[in-house]
């Protein structure tokens, strides 16, 4: 019996041209990914929808230097590749995260990902998108922006023996010789061609720094070093970094005499073409400390309704097939499509416990009336001392208690939360910073919320 639809199917007898094949398939079936046929007493498996066949079913990929040769690589498990994050803050956001779900597709079709942080091109600063000169940073503070991403990034990748590794380009980049970078390195680039590159004609109108002006042969280099060192075949980035690869792939062909291969990630833009993942308050962080997760499930389930589908095929790891099946949800049923794709992102990025607590918040702010006109409480900087203010404080400022005493209790009895996350704490202090924007919601019981406002 078959159900090509979704339902289980049970083979007693699974003989086919080649005889008995012994295998068992008394699970359930995937319609688009993983299906079998029955037919005339015949059985035969079609083949699994391949990786790389996958990323361009969901939209993921924009460029490729040589299709054929790519799709052969990750669909067989041979691409040893690698995507950079340069450290300019302590945490990554979600601009990072389309990258960090692309390396865990990739590791999980048995290919080896090199996770490189840029120590020392941050030292630099990447041209691409700016229109103005990046901030310099000191070696201590890129240092721990390092050590914060890999314990972000471990959420994502397998750094076990083996299955991926993380680098730092400071460990070359900073001992390179400049009469030698120059000679055996600077000899491969063409100004011209350099000057053509979209990233740096941006810059021509307010002023290109000869340092920006050299981040492309220091990125290319590392593409070198890492395919030396490390048999690095292919590397992935956002589309702004094409003309990037490209240099780094033609320096591999010019000194080696190899092939090495790029391909570019579709940008996460809205329906207005602007890069997602901005707030009034700035960028949706990975890191709980500077986005809560009850603020980074309220931004996914706040996207417009022209942009859920495709953030829910971009990002998350649901079979296409649902997703399809999502494809006519309208009014009510998009809610729900926003509900999901706020579950799944909370989850990937702050595990499931954390999805539950955000998602329970935000299901008992809508389901109270109160989420399109929740009553907002202004403060002013005379609230804050020291630029905090105490939770009991607070409470007293949203009108939702009587008195301190009554704040205490509520507080030490669990009853209080700011988006989503629950204070114990009765000396706990809130930083103005997150008061700010669109400020913070603050729940006392199960329906009682208040948003509180720093003006």
């Amino acid at each position: 019996v078959m159900n090509r639809h979704g339902g289980n199917i049970t083979v007693q007898s699974t003989v086919g041209k080649g005889g008995n094949t012994g295998y068992d398939i008394s699970r359930p079936l995937n319609r688009v990914r993983d299906f079998f046929i029955i037919k005339s007493g015949s059985f035969r498996m079609e083949e699994k929808m391949q990786v790389y066949e996958e990323l361009v079913a969901r939209g993921l990929i924009a460029q490729v230097t040589n299709e054929e040769e790519i799709r052969d690589m990750v669909n067989n498990g041979k691409a040893t590749f690698y995507i950079g994050f340069d450290p300019t803050a302590d945490s990554l956001h979600v601009g990072h995260f389309m990258a960090l779900c692309l390396m865990k597709r990739l590791q999980m079709a048995g290919n080896k990902p090199i996770a490189l942080v840029g120590g020392g091109t941050a030292m630099i600063g990447d041209p691409s998108g700016r229109t103005d000169l990046r901030q310099m940073m000191t070696p201590e503070t890129i240092q721990h922006n390092v050590d914060c991403f890999k314990k972000q990034m471990s959420r994502f990748i397998d750094f076990s023996e083996g299955k991926a590794i993380l680098v730092n380009n400071a460990d070359w980049l900073m001992d390179l010789n400049y009469i030698e970078v120059l000679r055996d390195v600077g000899a491969h680039f063409s100004v011209n061609r350099m000057l053509s590159a979209e990233c740096y004609k941006q810059r021509m109108e307010k002023g290109l720094s000869f340092l920006e002006f050299n981040y492309m042969i220091m990125q290319s280099y590392d593409f070198y070093k890492l395919f030396q060192d490390y048999g690095c075949n292919m590397q992935f980035g956002g589309d702004d970094q094409w003309s990037n690869m490209l240099g780094g792939t033609e320096l591999i062909r010019r000194k080696l005499g190899k092939d090495a291969h790029a391909m570019t990630i579709t940008l996460l833009l809205n329906s207005e073409g602007k890069k997602m993942g901005k707030t009034a308050k700035g960028a949706v962080w990975l890191d709980p400390e500077k986005t809560s997760p009850f603020e980074f499930y309220q931004y996914w389930r706040n996207v417009d309704d022209s942009d859920v589908l495709k953030c829910i095929r971009m990002l998350t790891f649901l079979p296409l097939e649902e997703i399809d099946a999502m494809s006519d949800w309208e009014g009510a049923q998009l809610n729900k499509a926003k509900e999901i794709l706020a579950f799944e992102l909370t989850k990937l990025v702050h595990g499931e416990e954390e999805a539950l607590k955000a998602q329970e918040s935000a299901k008992a702010l809508f389901s109270s009336g109160n989420a399109a006109e929740m009553p907002t409480v202004e403060l002013t900087d005379e609230d804050l001392e020291n630029g905090t203010i105490g939770i009991l404080n607070l409470l007293n400022k949203s009108g939702m208690v009587p008195s301190n005493s009554e704040a205490r209790r509520a507080v030490q009895q669990g009853g209080v939360a700011i988006d989503g996350e629950k204070i114990t704490d009765i000396h706990a202090q809130i930083d103005g910073g997150k008061l700010a924007g669109d400020g913070v919601v603050l729940k006392k019981g199960k329906k009682n919320f208040r948003r509180m406002v720093l003006k």
